[in-house]
């Protein structure tokens, strides 16, 4: 008995002979011969379909993943708060930036409940009334101060309740640190201004004092020319600062690769401010291991950074005090690396609490009046730690009224690998 599915097959190929047959009957052709040869083409005909099943389609393949989903796994990975709200403020979606940013911020509930800003809810009623995108910005103090640009946005929502009205999307930029190198390239323009101008100043006004009431006065000559020399030489000072640290930040993110020798390196720091030490009436003393002390590092550099915390001990320290200079190998806890520190310690009158944050600031002095008189730039301290950001060292300063100051500064131990050592040797 033939299945439904195999009627076709018999139909066709029986519709076949059919048409052949009649064909041959008109021409007066046929003859047992085809007609014995027609049986046998419909037999195999349809036993050939009845082979054949019919094919069967597999289900049609699923679209991907949840879109839901999808977009919850796109928010979740954005870095920047982004809030998703209906035409009444209502809060429908938020990433996890936004929950940090604003911990209050519950689902389902009005924004105002947790975003206090006018600027922002303001925005949100013109967006809505015009469709219009705009941007405003968004100010919080607790528990510290940011900054963000808030792009308030209308998105239409066709798959949720409301028929397709937009709804609102709030991205949230975070502006603090832009804002705050901003502000630090502007302090630095204005300090390095001022501090240029005060002995452009100075000159201007000796020159014109020599060109005029002291132009016959030869006393008068030699000791104003002398403090234009001094004046002179402290903006020489100062450019030269600037553009040793300009050139250290370039490369800060370059570690160095050549060994050298840190001990050696301060020895030589000590001998040369050995004068200076004399005329200040300060004894100055080098304690090391008598040995290397391996580093890798940039030479140069590494002169600045011991000349200038030893020039600093031995100008602030006080007439009469001594300042220590040591290096020592501190082994490395739990299997890491070992490092070498260097102290540089003074018997000054020390530095209070609330300074010694900000002493690597450019151009912060304690004293101001104090430092100029030194000599000093003002940049001193800054530059030492660009340099051990770029040798990945570490400054740590410490203090106490009455009782010096004791600067620390470690850098990483070099330990050649075995094998380096072996090809050195040979």
């Amino acid at each position: 008995m033939t299945t439904a599915s195999e009627r076709p097959a018999w139909i066709g190929a029986a519709a076949a002979v059919a048409v052949i047959v009649v064909g041959e009957t008109v021409t007066g052709a046929l003859d047992t011969a085809l007609i014995a040869s027609s049986a046998l083409a419909l037999l195999v005909g349809g036993l050939l379909g009845r082979g054949r099943r019919p094919a069967i389609l597999p289900p049609p393949a699923s679209e991907g993943p949840d879109r839901p989903a999808v977009a919850e796994a796109l928010l979740a990975n954005i870095p920047d708060p982004v809030i998703l709200i209906d035409r009444r403020a209502v809060v429908l979606e938020a990433n996890p930036a936004a929950r940090r940013l604003l911990p209050s911020l519950k689902l389902r509930h009005p924004l105002s409940f947790s975003l206090r800003a006018p600027d922002v809810l303001d925005g949100i009623d013109e967006v809505l009334r015009t469709g219009q995108s705009l941007r405003t910005t968004y100010v919080t103090r607790v528990p510290t101060e940011r900054a963000f640009e808030v792009q308030i946005g209308a998105l239409p929502m066709p798959d949720l309740p409301g028929g397709g009205a937009p709804n609102v999307v709030l991205f949230l930029r975070d502006l603090t640190e832009a804002r705050r190198l901003e502000a630090m390239r502007v302090d630095f323009v204005a300090n390095a201004s001022h501090e240029l101008r005060t002995p452009l100043s100075a000159l201007l006004g000796f020159i014109e004092t020599l060109q005029g009431p002291a132009r016959d006065d030869a006393r008068a000559r030699e000791r104003f020319l002398g403090i234009m020399r001094s004046q002179a030489q402290r903006m020489t000072r100062l450019i030269d600062d600037l553009l040793s640290l300009s050139r250290i930040e370039l490369r800060e993110h370059v570690a160095p690769t050549k060994p050298v020798d840190l001990a050696r390196i301060a020895r030589q720091m000590v001998d040369m401010h050995a004068p200076l030490a004399r005329e200040r009436g300060v004894a100055l003393a080098v304690e090391t291991s008598g040995g290397p002390m391996p580093v890798l590092g940039d030479r140069d550099e590494l002169l600045r950074v011991i000349e200038n915390l030893v020039e600093n001990a031995v100008k602030y320290g006080g007439s009469g005090g001594t300042v220590a200079v040591s290096l020592h190998s501190v082994e490395g806890a739990e299997g890491r690396p070992g490092r070498v520190e260097l102290r540089v310690r003074d018997e000054g009158p020390g530095i209070a609490p609330e300074h010694i944050p900000r002493l690597t600031e450019r151009f912060y002095r304690v004293d101001v009046a104090s430092s100029r008189q030194q000599g000093g730039t003002g940049l001193g301290l800054a530059i030492v730690k660009h340099v051990l950001n770029r040798h990945r060292g570490r400054l740590t300063i410490e203090s106490e009224l009455g009782a010096g100051t004791t600067v620390r500064v470690s850098l990483p131990e070099y330990r050649p690998e075995p094998a380096a050592s072996a090809a050195q040797s040979e």
